[in-house]
């Protein structure tokens, strides 16, 4: 009986998960295909700043404007970087979008009781956090990292708008099936460890101030919560963790976790994935030690 109901408690959360991720994800391939068919690399390149710090601020910008989460962005940084986007910027890009878009911002303001605090905390360490981690992939790795380096070129002289329409959806269906089974498979792992995983013991690591920013981003990383909704559940931890715990909670969470640890996986390189994960957990903890109480 116990395992048939931690079992209906795992398909729970999964498919929660799922329906939480799939809207995103939908629009991130959508996205993609857009890009593949109608921006070309010329355009890119003027787009693009030259200077290396400007264009990862340039970057920073467009992922405020853009109503992304950690899944969706995914894809779509990919077809960046196969046009010829640096990848530093395209990283700046793809962790700026799912936590400093005006809507997580603002769910973060009317979930901590319309905090400004909360807000400027997790919008102020998430920007140093893109800005360290630009600067060390630019100095780090010389080569785009892609896993696979073959996504087509598209000659757009070629091809009539109906073409290149049908073109669009015929390159999001793709690249959905492609990202849709990382998802499938981050999901299901996210949703194995919160049912299998004993919170209580968490929250009795936990109660230091270095164990405690750790455990909340491990426990931002099990959870996989959306970015527009994270915040709501990271509320409900203000009477046992600390306000510097809460905010590496609301950083990491939106940067990594299992899903999106999973499609990254099986777009770049491992090494590039592993030590983008190691560069984001450090600087996230010592950031948030350093500058929240």
């Amino acid at each position: 009986m116990m395992n048939y109901q931690a079992l209906l408690q795992m398909n729970t959360i999964f498919i929660s998960i799922l329906i939480e991720s799939l809207p995103f994800i939908l629009l991130g391939v959508l996205i993609s295909g857009i890009i593949q068919m109608f921006v070309s690399e010329e355009m890119i390149a003027k787009i693009i700043p030259k200077n290396p710090v400007l264009s990862v601020l340039y970057a920073i910008g467009a992922g405020v404007l853009f109503l992304a989460c950690e899944c969706g962005i995914v894809p779509i940084t990919r077809r960046l970087i196969a046009k010829g986007v640096p990848l530093s910027a395209a990283i700046a890009f793809m962790l700026s979008a799912p936590i400093l878009n005006p809507i997580v911002l603002f769910s973060t303001y009317i979930a901590f009781g319309n905090s400004w605090s909360m807000v400027f905390y997790r919008g102020g360490i998430a920007f140093l956090v893109v800005i360290i981690i630009a600067c060390i992939l630019s100095f780090q790795f010389k080569t785009n990292q892609l896993k696979h380096d073959h996504i087509g070129h598209t000659h757009h002289h070629s091809h009539t708008f109906t073409d290149k329409v049908k073109g669009m959806f015929r390159h999001s269906i793709e690249e959905f099936f492609s990202v849709g089974k990382y998802l499938i498979i981050g999901a299901l792992l996210a949703a194995a460890i919160q049912t299998f995983l004993k919170t209580s013991l968490l929250l009795e690591i936990g109660q230091g101030n270095l164990s405690g920013n750790v455990v909340m981003m491990a426990l931002s990383y099990v959870m996989s919560l959306c970015s527009q909704a994270d915040a709501f559940v990271a509320s409900s931890f203000r009477s046992t963790f600390s306000t510097s715990s809460l905010v590496a909670f609301l950083v990491f969470g939106a940067m990594f976790d299992i899903k999106n640890t999973i499609m990254l996986l099986g777009t770049f390189k491992t090494k590039f994935v592993l030590c983008l994960m190691a560069y984001i957990f450090i600087s996230v903890l010592g950031l948030t030690l350093l500058f929240i109480s």
